[in-house]
Order: C-alpha cells, then sequence, then structure tokens
C-alpha cells in the first residue's frame, strides 16, 4: 500500500499527501519585504504540481532579522495583503500553506545591527554579532508572536518556527554557539529557553498547527548531534509543537558528506526516541526513496527542496514511479500523464 499519496491530518488541517515543499529563500522580494509576482508563480505552480503542503521561504519577523534585504517580510500589518495572495494561489489548487518565521541572527547582511546568542561571528565573511540582551530576547519572542497574528489575518494553515542552518534560534540552542551565562546558556534546558519563550508566545495567538525547523547534527566535535533533540523535541511536543522539521547544520562552517536520504537516520533517531511526529529532507529526489522512508516509519512527512525546484511536477512523476494515478489539479494536465 503506497503511503507517498495518503492525507496526513495535523488538528484541523488536513494535507492531501505527504509531499511537503521545503522553505528555501528566493531572495526575490523587495527590500520592504513584499511580496512580488515572481512569488506567486513560484509557489502557485507547487500548488498546480500537486504538493500536500508548501511552506514559504524564511519570513523574517523583524526587518533586522532578515537574511537579506531582499527577503519577504512579516513583520508588519502591509505585508499581510502580499502574503494573503500566496495562500489563496495554493489554495486554489488543492495545497495547504505554511509559512516559516525567522530571524536571521548573525547571518543577518542587512543595514543595522545584528544580534545573536553570544558575539561571535559565523565567518570571516560574516560582520560579528552584538551577544544579545534581555531586552532584546523579550522584542524577538514578542516579534515571533506578532507575526503569527499576522501570518493568520493572511490565511496560513501552518506556522514553522525556523531554528535552524545557524540562524538566531539554532545559536541559542547550539554549544558552539551559545557561550552565555545567564538563565540562557550552559545547560540544554537554558540554551532551550529562547525557544521555549517563542514557542509559548506563539502559542497564545494560535491554535493552528506548529512546526519546528531544526538543525539535528553540527557535524562539529562538540556540538549538537540528534541524540541531544530527543529532549529538545520532549520539551517541544509538552508545549503543542505538532512536527519537527529535520534538517540539519549550518550552525557553523563545517564539511557535510551529503548522499541520497543522508538525512532520514537523524529525524528517524528524533521520532523513534522522543515519540513525535517529524518531516525529513535531504536528496529525496525520487518517488521510491520517498516511500521507502514512509514505509520504513523513519518520518510522517517528506519534505522535498531541491527537486521541487528542477520540477514543480515532482508529485506525478512520482506518482508514476510507485503505479499511482493522481487527479489532475487542472483538468487540461491529464492529457500530459
Amino acid at each position: 500500500m503506497v503511503k507517498l499519496f495518503d492525507s496526513y491530518t495535523i488538528r484541523e488541517i488536513t494535507l492531501k499527501n505527504r509531499i511537503v515543499m521545503a522553505p528555501m529563500c528566493t531572495y526575490e522580494a523587495k527590500e520592504d519585504g513584499e511580496v512580488q509576482p515572481f512569488h506567486l508563480t513560484h509557489y502557485g505552480s507547487r500548488a498546480v504540481g500537486g504538493v500536500g503542503l508548501i511552506i514559504t521561504e524564511a519570513t523574517a519577523v523583524l526587518p533586522e532579522g532578515r537574511i537579506s534585504s531582499n527577503d519577504l517580510g512579516i513583520w508588519d500589518n502591509h505585508h499581510i495583503e502580499g502574503q494573503s495572495k500566496i495562500v489563496a494561489q495554493a489554495h486554489a489548487y488543492g495545497a495547504k500553506a505554511a509559512i516559516q518565521l525567522a530571524h536571521a541572527g548573525r547571518k543577518s547582511t542587512v543595514d543595522g545591527r545584528v544580534v545573536a546568542s553570544s558575539a561571535l561571528a559565523f565567518s570571516e565573511n560574516y560582520r560579528t554579532p552584538e551577544e544579545m540582551t534581555l531586552e532584546d530576547i523579550e522584542t524577538v519572542v514578542q516579534a515571533f508572536a506578532g507575526a503569527a497574528i499576522r501570518a493568520q489575518q493572511a490565511g496560513f494553515d501552518v506556522l514553522e518556527i525556523h531554528a535552524a542552518h545557524g540562524y538566531l534560534v539554532n545559536t541559542f540552542l547550539s554549544p558552539l554557539t551559545n557561550k552565555r551565562t545567564d538563565d540562557y546558556g550552559g545547560s540544554a534546558e537554558n540554551r532551550y529557553r529562547l525557544l521555549r519563550n517563542i514557542i509559548d508566545a506563539i502559542r497564545l495567538k494560535w491554535d493552528g498547527p506548529l512546526f519546528v525547523r531544526v538543525s539535528a547534527h553540527d557535524y562539529t566535535e562538540g556540538g549538537l548531534v540528534p541524540e541531544d533533540f530527543i529532549q529538545f523535541a520532549r520539551w517541544m511536543a509538552t508545549q503543542g509543537v505538532d512536527v519537527i522539521d529535520v534538517s540539519s547544520g549550518a550552525v557553523v562552517p563545517a564539511t557535510i558528506n551529503a548522499y541520497p536520504l543522508y538525512q532520514v537516520p537523524f529525524a528517524k533517531t528524533i521520532k523513534e526516541g522522543a515519540n513525535v511526529a517529524v518531516g525529513t529532507v535531504g536528496l529525496i529526489t525520487t518517488g521510491q526513496e520517498a516511500e521507502q522512508v514512509l514505509q520504513e516509519d523513519s518520518a510522517d512527512l517528506i519534505i522535498i527542496g531541491r527537486e521541487l525546484l528542477r520540477d514543480p511536477y515532482f508529485p506525478y512523476r512520482a506518482a508514476q514511479q510507485l503505479g499511482v494515478t493522481l487527479e489532475p489539479t487542472v483538468e487540461v494536465y491529464k492529457r500530459a500523464w
């Protein structure tokens, strides 16, 4: 029995299949963070292609929290209208829409202050951030909560907190980047505190599905490994997080040996150890690979990144590979499949 095209329900939201578009920055916004026609085409085409859930790119909760000046934003009410158009495109073709709420931390390249858990630069090509004060931390927590309200007003079905890839929340979680000596540093519980506070603040405003994206392996001695995320995931589950989106790397410069399905064991470790739902990524390029992950119960959702950049119709191709007939999102497309 093929699982890839089974529906999947999270709280009150039902995805038509297990295929999820990974959040991938496009750097196509204007400097004010506004949605452009490109975004409507980009995300709409993946909805037409049959994806069950589209997670849009990292969307900044504060202007200084952007990776670049061409990132999308959700820090102001004027962003709601454009974001709602992305949601409408997804819904028009049967997909659900998620937004990834993000703060770039020490990887921000925009003008102004750069802040992080500790005053450590990512590399010589980045500015050295300021260590965040308690006031800075509270400002960020409330920015995530405000962004959640705007995302709800825009009509998103799912929210995701970006806690991976060396951006702000990730730098608090990892001992490689968090050298604080206050309540936000040291022990795992302290390093988790910022994420805990963000989740709690969002849950006061949002009762729909909530994902958290994590980097489950730092690929550097002394850094985090998947087993560390079992406890983190247990804490997240008690706070109402529904799915852990398991990626890896990028908190510090490191060499990563990437190969098909290389991150799936990380997801399985967290899923089994914490008894939580997980999504997995990592060079999944065929229907057979995606189905294998589900059949082995290594993950609950298959999160596809670059393959969906190459082929917006990956779900149709995967269905062909698995001998499944999909009803087309647009009737005329039946001729092709």
